[in-house]
């Protein structure tokens, strides 16, 4: 008997709640929520994916039947290159509208790699934002109660990586706490390259949002995993046998059929961030495949997350944190280095 590709019986897979499975807008995903904090502070960051290994940490938690024991678990790893602050945008609310941008403040010491994304100002040298604001003019806007959000735009810096990529990321960041604390917050920060340690700090849970690995179009059972019709089947045996009944004549979005497969945006929730540490942690021997060195901080995190290497991957801090995990990070015994290739 010759080998069969995929399962010769099996219900449809896939969940429902990802509908509909198209294909990002972009190569990385928009933020629009972020956790209710006492403090004003940066909710979210961005890094690039390395690959992956394992470590093995003293389990610390609570109803874990290893709690004290030295455990392996797989981490991913994401490289953190320092983000530039060069916009703080303010937003007002209405009942009918919702947020919506009202002002924004611009810095003049911005990077020049910035000019590869965005074109600051017209050719006769004046701000392309109509909405950009003096600070004293948004103070005045804060004062009357008009500003009810603050957010800070970001550009990465790939550059700074060995990925070989120039053009940098241009992404929007709130600032959590109150109107006032929030845009003090954001105006120290204004002009100046904030670090993943100002923002996360090791033992939390973060949220991931990345954008999955692409498969291009792909057929019913490699996408929904349906069961492969017999030899006899009508025209084809790779598909769904039946579309629905005649009436009503129309066929319904439940039906496994072939479509666009991964390059989907998608978030994972309480990821735990095991630890911050230096390039020199993660010096795989020979460096890693598909991806080289890191040269700046690096993540460890549990599990594994959405996205192929060298794909910016967005972190928040959690915004539905699971109480299972300690705030406390686990002890580190080793790390595995050796080479994956």
């Amino acid at each position: 008997m010759g080998h069969v590709i995929g399962d010769i019986d099996a219900p449809r897979k896939g969940s429902m709640q990802f509908w509909p499975r198209k294909r990002a807008k972009r190569i990385f995903p928009r933020i629009r929520n972020a956790p209710k904090m006492a403090e004003s502070a940066l909710t979210s960051f961005s890094g690039y994916k390395v690959g992956m290994t394992h470590v093995g940490i003293i389990d610390n938690i609570k109803t874990s039947i290893t709690k004290g024991q030295e455990i392996i678990v797989p981490i991913t790893i994401l490289e953190c290159p320092p983000i530039s602050v060069f916009s703080i945008r303010l937003y007002s609310w209405s009942q009918n509208d919702g947020f919506r941008p009202l002002a924004q403040i611009n810095t003049d010491s911005y990077d020049k790699i910035l000019l590869k994304k965005l074109t600051l100002k017209s050719k006769k040298g004046k701000e392309k934002n109509p909405q950009a604001l003096s600070k004293q003019e948004a103070e005045k806007l804060l004062s009357e109660g008009k500003i009810r959000k603050v957010s800070v735009v970001v550009h990465t810096n790939p550059k700074m990586t060995g990925i070989g990529k120039k053009k940098p990321e241009v992404m929007e960041i709130i600032v959590s706490g109150e109107p006032e604390p929030a845009f003090q917050k954001a105006l120290s920060l204004l002009g100046k390259q904030v670090s993943v340690n100002d923002v996360f700090s090791e033992g939390e849970q973060i949220d991931i949002f990345s954008v999955t690995i692409g498969k291009g179009f792909q057929g019913s059972v490699k996408r929904f995993g349906i069961k492969i019709g017999s030899h006899k089947a009508e025209k084809v045996k790779r598909k769904a046998m039946s579309l629905g009944p005649i009436t009503p004549a129309t066929v319904s979005h439940r039906v496994p059929q072939h479509g666009q497969m991964g390059f989907h945006t998608r978030c994972d929730y309480n990821k735990w961030l095991l630890k911050i540490a230096s390039p020199k942690d993660a010096a795989m021997k020979g460096g890693f495949l598909k991806y080289g060195e890191p040269k700046n901080p690096v993540l460890f995190i549990k599990g594994s997350i959405p996205g192929p290497k060298k794909r910016i991957i967005r972190i928040r801090k959690s915004i539905r944190p699971n109480d299972k995990f300690p705030k406390q990070a686990p002890e580190i015994s080793y790390v595995s280095m050796e080479s994956k290739q």
